[in-house]
């Protein structure tokens, strides 16, 4: 049986497949197109699932969607009635996800097949709920409470639930405009991060700050009894059209969120790209501060209603790395398992997930151990793409090539690092990485003014061997996602210091050889150099998508100062090239 999962017109549209109720592949639309955020219909995602299983779409069974347009339609009109001057507003957008209905005609369309043809059954899931069921599904256990939380979907922005073996049953949910999501994007906006997804930039600036504006930020959301309230009168736009729209070329553009009252509390708000004042700073501090809060109060809500100490977690919100690694000692949940593509691309999967347990009781037997579930490419295919990009290379067996780049990396060279299966989410986990040596004083600067180009404030992460995890960190509950951030314990700060940010944190992943055994003894490979079972690793990419493909990899490897490039069994060096 195959069940096929997307997400379509909405940010981070994507596919996932199913067969037989294991997870066969997965992939965002903005791998294949190249442009980030993508928010159209996933055509190239859908085939690239297709051709993975071997099949085509008149052989699907069903099709799963993360949304559903009548999902919470009496709140939807109830806010439309209330606020009569984005009614029109509401109703074109409630036409414009009718359109998107005649699901059988858009894939006949983008596949070039017959609508006759297609025998598959349709099914529309809250949103969510699919990302629930993105978490829960793929995790190894039987039962647990589910949350999830983000900008908005379906008119919801947060959902608790009781998840036990096929059963998602809904507890509680936030709707808009009262958001998490939409609290922190409106900071970030004001600040001068306004593009959509800039929000983990700003996480990173808020250990810079300080508490000067934690009172007057606590005027803006509140917590009482379970639940958070936002004081509106600082925002606009919410919940008439989400606060985003979608422009022709499947591009996300972020609608205002902030109100004049902003300006008139804490000054004009920043312009993108002039210098960052200690005001900003300091508001990204109680920004982080109070959304910390907040979803520490909703955990407590939540583990009252469902006493057990495994939460499963998605939701954009749930990539906030830093509440994540916190949770442990301001909630009493002791297990995390957080999706991945908490983003959502995740819905697809989620979707996918809840229409083989939920929909058709089909018992749990999978748990979903790594993320690399997109394209792989063969020796012979990367050879050819090397050759077209004239580039100098050797083939190496697999030890050889592991010290290799362990050598480069002592050496303090910057090495791209192409293998194997592309990750599923929005972190690069070993598949598609650049990786480098943590523990070079000058390393974080080098990245930037070669490569990645990013903000001084970002920081890298560090790869870990999972057995050496409580070596390094305080705190021992794995994080194979790259999804919790802990402290790094001081002995350690100097020899993990490109990885080591202001606040004497790392955003990890714990790597086993189970998960990802090539990446497991690359790292092993560097600590023989080096006397460290820590690599930096960050995505394979420069300002845009991660790199799907050889091709893209080659060219970046080109365009950029990297230093080498192990891309399959082969690498090339810029000293050759």
């Amino acid at each position: 049986m195959l069940i096929l999962g997307l997400n379509m017109f909405h940010a981070d549209a994507s596919a996932a497949i199913l067969q037989d109720g294991e997870i066969a592949f997965a992939i965002a639309e903005e791998r294949l197109n190249r442009i980030k955020h993508y928010a159209g219909f996933p055509a190239l995602a859908i085939q690239a699932c297709l051709d993975a299983v071997g099949a085509r779409i008149s052989d699907v069974d069903h099709v799963a969607i993360g949304q559903d347009k009548d999902a919470n339609l009496a709140k939807k009109i109830e806010y439309a009635v209330a606020n009569p001057g984005k009614l029109l507003n509401f109703l074109q957008l409630r036409r414009r996800k009718q359109q998107m209905q005649d699901l059988r005609s858009l894939l006949a369309r983008s596949l070039a097949c017959d609508p006759g043809s297609l025998k598959f059954q349709e099914h529309h899931l809250e949103h969510h709920i699919a990302h629930i069921a993105s978490a829960f599904y793929c995790s190894p256990w039987d039962r647990a409470a589910g949350f999830s939380y983000d900008g908005s979907g379906d008119f919801v922005s947060t959902m608790m639930a009781r998840c036990h073996e096929t059963e998602i049953e809904v507890l509680n949910r936030v709707f808009l405009p009262h958001s998490l999501g939409s609290f922190y994007t409106m900071i970030c906006e004001f600040i001068g991060y306004n593009r959509y997804g800039d929000e983990g930039k700003v996480m990173g600036l808020a250990p810079y700050g300080k508490a000067t504006y934690c009172d007057q930020v606590r005027q803006i959301i509140g917590t009482l009894n379970g639940e958070f309230r936002l004081n509106l009168r600082y925002f606009k736009s919410i919940g008439s059209n989400q606060g985003m729209k979608v422009l022709s070329d499947g591009t996300v553009q972020l609608a205002r969120h902030f109100s004049e009252r902003m300006q008139e509390m804490f000054g004009e708000p920043r312009l993108p790209h002039t210098d960052i004042t200690q005001r900003d700073m300091d508001l990204a501090y109680a920004m982080q501060y109070w959304f910390e809060e907040s979803f520490f109060h909703l955990l407590g809500e939540l583990h009252e209603r469902v006493p057990e100490e495994r939460l499963a977690m998605a939701g954009g919100c749930a990539l906030n790395s830093v509440a994540n690694g916190k949770l442990f000692s301001r909630t009493p949940f002791r297990e995390t398992w957080i999706q991945p593509a908490a983003g959502d691309e995740g819905l697809a999967l989620g979707a996918a997930l809840h229409t083989w347990h939920s929909v058709l009781k089909q018992p749990r037997r999978h748990s979903m151990k790594h993320s690399n579930l997109g394209p792989e490419f063969s020796p012979d295919k990367i050879q050819r793409e090397l050759r077209t990009a004239d580039l100098k290379f050797v083939r190496l067996e697999r030890e050889p090539l592991l010290q290799s780049v362990a050598q480069q990396m002592a050496a303090g060279n910057v090495v791209g690092w192409f293998q194997g299966r592309m990750e599923w989410g929005p972190r690069a986990l070993g598949n598609r990485s650049i990786v480098a040596h943590p523990g070079l004083p000058n390393m974080k600067d080098i990245l930037n003014a070669r490569i990645k180009q990013r903000e001084w404030f970002r920081p890298f992460a560090p790869s870990i061997l999972a057995e050496r995890q409580s070596d390094y960190f305080e705190h021992s509950h794995p994080s194979p996602f790259m999804l919790h951030v802990y402290k790094i314990r001081p002995e350690k700060r100097e020899q993990l210091c490109a990885v080591n940010h202001v606040d004497n944190t790392g955003r990890l992943q714990s790597v086993s050889r189970e998960e990802n055994p090539l990446y497991y003894d690359l790292i092993k490979a560097f600590e023989r150099e080096s006397g460290i079972p820590v690599i930096l690793n960050t995505s394979f990419n420069e300002n845009e998508p991660i790199v799907c493909g050889p091709e893209q990899a080659i060219d970046c490897f080109k365009r950029t100062r990297m230093d080498a490039l192990a891309i399959g069994p082969f690498l090339a060096t810029k000293a050759e090239n």
